[in-house]
């Protein structure tokens, strides 16, 4: 290329480089204009400043001179690169467009801006573009300064063609490079010292979501993408000018400068409003994606149904039902036809508690109409909403999806509204590595695979989603936590107990670890104090439990195999501390008029006799007339006394689809003169969707299931393969164990296993199967978790006595086996 010095021509002062770098400098040091103004004016000088030096070259006829990038979308931060394409029709002498490019680049050289340049005529940049991605993607932005305005539209006009005819191959490489990138920079929603263009969320992301636009296969959710977009570049263009570097690096040393160019409070306000901003992209390219992925399945699948239907429209898409008023489809968790969220207030939660076990995300649309019709909980929230929450944090993984896309649309400080306080507030600690608000959903993810070693699941996810609450606000964080988890538990619907419970763990989260590796654990005051703090052994099975998720989910360097031994080692000597409040057995309690009577009947007719009753709770003051909403319904069975009954009562219902939300089973004696003993079940159920049966058709399959007409196993197992296997959540494996101290007069069996259709048939069966007679059973389903005690005794010649050590794990050992299958 033959190369001109501009420098010792003669320079007009308004196309010269002193001219240019004058009224540049005026402009970035003026206070009138920021953010958008400033960079559109910019970008408007700069194209003047070119435009000179392009018309004072002479340019020959058939030639152009095209921004494309960000400076293409007329968006120049303070030291932004230009980004230039010198397009030509190659009707000139190469030497004169070599000239011409010199005469160019020279200038912007001198004045030491960054300058990513070319020289191509429009089929070498298509050509170009075809082989490169990051050409092309650069070319959707092509926008005109100067010369043969034909030949830029004629080029732009055919990238967008090409781009749009490729999309469903290019589509994919640019996901990748997304991906690719996201994995190299982490997430700018959590980075303390984030790359505002490069990180997951960040410039680039927003940049890719213009180019699918530009596809027509899809579109990102516009409603805050343009003011995330913007914040995220005013942002840029304060560090450009506080450094005065062509840096997208947010450091920590420069984040207080930052902010004060932007006139905000303090580096923590800064990054909470870059956090804010990049979750909005990253949620948007989620969805956006997510959109391309069907629509490319879409087309990929059409052909062949329509070939299969002989040429038809094809058929509507599958919708399989997940709970009441929720369904799947097409990949996404959607509402129902008959879904109605105005009069359904638990319908947010329920649909996201059943995304997140069935492993799938809540659809875009879904998830804004519950934002715009749903009307509050009641407080205290019902029985329902509770569970669905903790059925929520117990689903791991999938929970964080599912909780972000209810935040994206504001449905999380509606339900909690201490959650504001804490939403994107950065930790400032290099141990952590989420915000708060991430952190505490990290805890309830890492506390979903505890569950197994605690009898109240449902206390520890909660504890896990409230322990920090208290960061939010001034002074020690425990201290404020403990305030604002006692008033969210009550809201929630805890009774006064589970209250106490949530606070104390709450105000001592960080109890064990800090004891644990900062006192002399020899020294009978230093366990004392804790167990003094602690209270009780549940409480301590809990606190554990807590320490071990908080600690996983701040970081790598916050646990470690020396640091869980220290803390189990501190647990065992408080443990021993608390035995004595180990409960010894259940107590005998007496039927009601209404069970004693059931109980009469079934001895009398020698079958068994049901009543169901619906709960209710009533509704507040705030709430519309009306009748109350159904907790679910009590189901009371009595039967004579033989072997087989739990398993068939629980097959019966799960064949129905009634949830078993918990569940008694026990002898009850009869009046005096009838020898006979009659088993009592006490449920609660819920139906999984749809309406309940009727007393009548369970009966029925009750007596058809107890005389062994009814093959309950083969029945659910048809059911089940009548519907698509989904990936679902994986849940932590069941544990069955033998209580140590439950009681003197029988052996307690405890199974802690995923809540499941026919859990509970198959535990029965497998009790029966290990030859041990059923005293009770206690039955309580946590969310997700399942949480049940079964007190049995031997057969033969140890009837009625607990069983041994040995022959009780071996039960418990076939049961668990028998779950694991």
């Amino acid at each position: 290329m033959t190369s001109v010095d501009v420098r010792t021509e003669s320079d007009s002062e308004d196309s010269g480089p002193s001219g240019y770098a004058a009224a540049r400098l005026r402009l970035l040091q003026g206070e009138a204009q920021s953010g958008p103004p400033r960079r559109s004016a910019l970008a408007d000088l700069t194209d003047d400043w070119l435009t000179g030096l392009f018309t004072a070259a002479g340019a020959p006829r058939g030639a152009a001179l095209v921004a494309v990038g960000g400076y293409g979308r007329g968006e120049l931060s303070p030291r932004s690169d230009l980004d230039l394409l010198l397009l030509h029709d190659g009707s000139a002498d190469a030497g004169e467009v070599a000239a011409l490019a010199d005469r160019i680049w020279y200038p912007i050289w001198d004045l030491g801006l960054a300058l990513d340049h070319s020289v191509r005529t429009p089929a070498e940049a298509r050509k170009t573009a075809g082989e490169d991605l990051k050409v092309q993607l650069g070319l959707l932005d092509a926008r005109h300064v100067v010369g043969d305005l034909g030949l830029t539209a004629g080029l732009r006009t055919a990238v967008l063609a090409d781009w749009r005819n490729l999309a469903p191959k290019r589509l994919p490489e640019l996901r990748e490079l997304c991906d690719e990138r996201a994995e190299r920079q982490g997430e700018l929603s959590y980075l303390l010292e984030p790359d505002l263009k490069e990180a997951r969320g960040g410039l680039r992301d927003a940049t890719a979501l213009r180019a699918v636009a530009a596809s027509w296969l899809a579109d990102a959710p516009r409603e805050g993408l343009a003011d995330a977009r913007r914040r995220l570049l005013d942002v840029r263009d304060a560090l450009h000018l506080t450094t005065g570097r062509a840096t997208d690096r947010l450091a920590l040393q420069e984040q207080d400068q930052v902010a004060a160019e932007l006139g905000l409070l303090d580096a923590d306000t800064l990054l909470r409003q870059v956090y804010e901003a990049a979750r909005t992209v990253s949620y948007a390219s989620d969805v956006t994606w997510r959109e391309v992925g069907r629509v490319l399945r879409s087309r990929s699948v059409r052909p062949r149904l329509r070939a299969m239907l002989g040429g038809g429209k094809g058929v509507a898409a599958e919708r399989s039902p997940l709970a009441e008023g929720i369904v799947e489809q097409d990949g996404e968790v959607v509402l129902a036809r008959a879904a109605r969220p105005e009069r359904d207030p638990v319908l947010p939660l329920r649909a996201a508690a059943a995304a997140a076990q069935a492993g799938l995300p809540l659809s875009l649309h879904a998830v804004r109409r519950m934002a715009t019709a749903v009307r509050p909980l009641p407080t205290p929230w019902p029985a329902e909403a509770r569970e669905q929450l903790v059925t929520l944090l117990g689903a791991g993984r999938p929970t964080v999806e599912v909780w972000e896309a209810l935040e994206a649309e504001g449905l999380i400080t509606r339900l909690l509204p201490d959650w504001e306080r804490v939403r994107c507030r950065p930790q400032r600690n290099a141990v952590h590595t989420w915000t708060v608000d991430r952190h505490l959903v990290e805890t309830a993810v890492r506390a979903s695979e505890l569950t197994r070693r605690v009898g109240r699941p449902d206390l520890l996810l909660v504890a896990g989603l409230l322990h920090d609450i208290g960061k939010g606000w001034p002074g020690d964080h425990s201290v404020a936590g403990e305030i604002i988890a006692r008033d969210v538990a009550a809201r929630i619907g805890f009774d006064r107990g589970d209250v106490a419970v949530l606070a104390t763990l709450v105000r001592h989260h960080l109890l064990l670890i800090e004891t644990a590796t900062r006192r002399d654990l020899d020294d009978p005051a230093t366990v004392r104090a804790v167990a003094d703090a602690v209270g009780s052994q549940g409480t301590l099975e809990l606190l554990h439990a807590l320490t071990e998720a908080d600690a996983l989910a701040t970081g790598p360097a916050a646990w470690s195999a020396w640091r869980g031994s220290l803390v189990a080692d501190l647990v065992k000597r408080v443990g021993a501390v608390l035995s004595g409040d180990e409960p010894e057995g259940a107590e005998d309690v007496a039927p009601t008029a209404e069970q004693e009577r059931l109980a009469v009947e079934a001895f009398r007719t020698g079958g068994p006799v049901l009543a169901l009753r619906a709960q209710t709770e009533g509704t507040s003051a705030e709430e519309p007339a009306g009748d109350p909403e159904p907790l679910g319904v009590e189901l009371i069975i009595a039967v004579p006394e033989q072997p087989g009954v739990l398993s068939a009562v629980a097959g019966v219902l799960a064949m129905h689809r009634l949830a078993v939300r918990t569940a008694e089973l026990r002898g009850v004696g009869l009046p005096s003169g009838i020898e006979d003993s009659v088993l009592l079940l006490n449920w609660r159920v819920a139906a999984e969707y749809g309406s309940l049966p009727q007393a009548a058709r369970l009966r029925a399959d009750l007596v058809r299931a107890l005389d062994g007409s009814l093959d309950i196993a083969a029945r659910l197992a048809e059911r089940d393969a009548a519907y698509p296997r989904r990936r679902g959540t994986v849940a932590p494996p069941p544990r069955v164990t033998v209580a140590s101290a439950g009681s003197r007069l029988a052996t307690v069996i405890e199974v802690r296993a995923q809540d499941a259709p026919g859990l509970l048939h198959r535990i029965g069966r497998a009790l029966e199967s290990a030859g041990v007679v059923m005293r009770s059973a206690h039955v309580s389903t946590l969310g997700a978790n399942a949480v049940d005690a079964f007190y049995v005794t031997g057969e033969g010649e140890g009837a009625g006595a607990p069983l041994s050590g040995e022959r009780a794990a071996g039960v418990a050992r076939a049961v668990e086996e028998g779950l694991r299958g």
